[in-house]
């Protein structure tokens, strides 16, 4: 598909209400479809600052690049639908890309990649009644947890509550968790065993209800550790695909990883960004149809 930018610019300065026009009549379908599986391609990175894929700092910065490559992941075969900030999915609506798809609004933006108040993250993005009124499937908030980080403890009142209000519309909500702590000013992300154990039993009990939470959890280091974490808890998950480094060989090695973990109980999918849109190796649509082959 090739995107101008001067018509989208149009449409949004002459006719901003063809956004909700657009919401409005776009065809839906279940969170699971046939395949009993999930396939979604996340671009909600901008919105945090985060811009860089592999060596290149700001890759994501181009909007129309990343619609024209946003827009061939969802035309593939077995792409369920996309997880992005409201910028993306209402340029996604008025292209047309998102009937037939399941649309997943991001919620919680406020932590800026680098930022002193990174772990104190704050809901920026979609809000419950967002995600309703535009008709979309389901929200995603991420929950990085720092024990020594007291902004966390922002993060984790404000994500239950998130929940609650998802809950009461019926709406699933994806929580992200992580145990992150800061290694020479960034933010880190623990991937040992133990580590991702525990952040999805913390997630696991947020909020007053349970009923729509699905946790979106990433491979641990070993990935032959994943059974014994995602035995932490019942709730359904979708693998995290994460950054899969600069080489083909990391993109293989990470592939493998997914493989391995999408035959335990409780994964139902996977959820992948910048490793398919932006690929180390090969074309946007090599890289997602490899991905849908591991479901």
């Amino acid at each position: 598909m090739s995107i101008s930018v001067s018509d989208l610019v149009t449409v949004r300065s002459r006719h901003p209400e063809a956004i909700a026009e657009a919401a409005a009549r776009r065809v839906r379908r279940p969170l699971i479809g046939d395949s009993g599986r999930l396939m979604i391609v996340a671009a909600d990175h901008p919105a945090r600052g985060s811009l860089a894929v592999g060596g290149h700092k700001l890759a994501m910065a181009n909007r129309v690049d990343l619609l024209e490559r946003l827009c061939m992941a969802l035309s593939r075969p077995g792409v369920d639908g996309v997880l992005a900030t409201a910028d993306i999915l209402e340029d996604l609506l008025l292209l047309g890309a998102l009937d037939g798809k399941v649309v997943l609004g991001s919620m919680n933006r406020g932590g800026l990649a680098g930022a002193s108040f990174e772990l104190d993250d704050r809901f920026t993005g979609h809000r419950p009644q967002d995600i309703e009124r535009l008709r979309f499937d389901a929200g995603k908030l991420l929950l990085r947890i720092d024990y020594e980080d007291a902004g966390s403890l922002t993060t984790m009142v404000t994500a239950a509550r998130a929940i609650d209000d998802m809950a009461e519309r019926r709406l699933p909500v994806f929580v992200e968790p992580f145990i992150s702590r800061r290694t020479g000013g960034k933010v880190v992300n623990d991937l040992s065993a133990e580590a991702v154990t525990k952040s999805i039993a913390i997630a696991s009990g947020l909020a007053g209800t349970s009923a729509y939470t699905w946790l979106k959890v990433p491979v641990t280091e070993d990935a032959d550790e994943m059974a014994a974490v995602m035995e932490t808890s019942t709730l359904p998950a979708v693998l995290l695909g994460g950054d899969v480094g600069k080489s083909p060989q990391d993109q293989e090695e990470a592939y493998e990883k997914w493989r391995k973990a999408l035959g335990l109980p409780t994964v139902q999918g996977l959820v992948v960004g910048r490793s398919l849109l932006y690929p180390a190796e090969g074309s946007v649509e090599t890289a997602v149809d490899t991905a849908v082959g591991l479901l």
